[in-house]
């Protein structure tokens, strides 16, 4: 998050931060995000992240990059989150993962259309065509988010 923040700082964008308090007590801020809604806890800091997006898009990263992946995958399965996500699988980092999603499908415990709740890029500057062209989706989805 440090390299995007000094990227986005550096190409003269506007940064937001949320983060949980106990991140500030132990300096993980940023000193060039200048916005900074502070939370209580992990889980309202990942409600935070939500509101008001687009857009959600995963790079690569750790543990807390892939939970918070898969939370807004669960969430946009379940209709709560409906709009685009989009996988940046810069070098194939992500094959992992699409590989998983792909064997729920074959073993029947993911219909074959929530491969459709994400879309995979392999470069960042492929992620607003992506975002603009992402299958709709719409509470609707619950309908189908058990298989029978």
């Amino acid at each position: 998050m440090g390299r995007l923040a000094d990227g986005v700082h550096l190409g003269g964008g506007v940064i937001v931060g949320v983060m949980p308090l106990f991140m500030k007590d132990l300096e993980w801020d940023h000193p060039e995000v200048k916005s900074i809604r502070w939370t209580r806890d992990m889980a309202e800091r990942k409600a935070g992240l939500l509101e008001g997006t687009d857009a959600v898009v995963a790079l690569p990263g750790g543990c807390g990059t892939f939970e918070e992946l898969l939370e807004v995958i669960s969430l946009k399965r379940l209709g709560i989150y409906v709009n685009p996500i989009v996988i940046v699988n810069q070098e194939s980092f992500y094959d992992p993962l699409i590989a998983l999603f792909n064997r729920s499908v074959k073993e029947r415990f993911m219909d074959e259309r929530h491969l459709n709740l994400f879309s995979v890029v392999e470069n960042v500057s492929d992620v607003l065509h992506a975002v603009r062209t992402a299958h709709p989706w719409g509470p609707d989805a619950r309908q189908y988010a058990v298989l029978r």
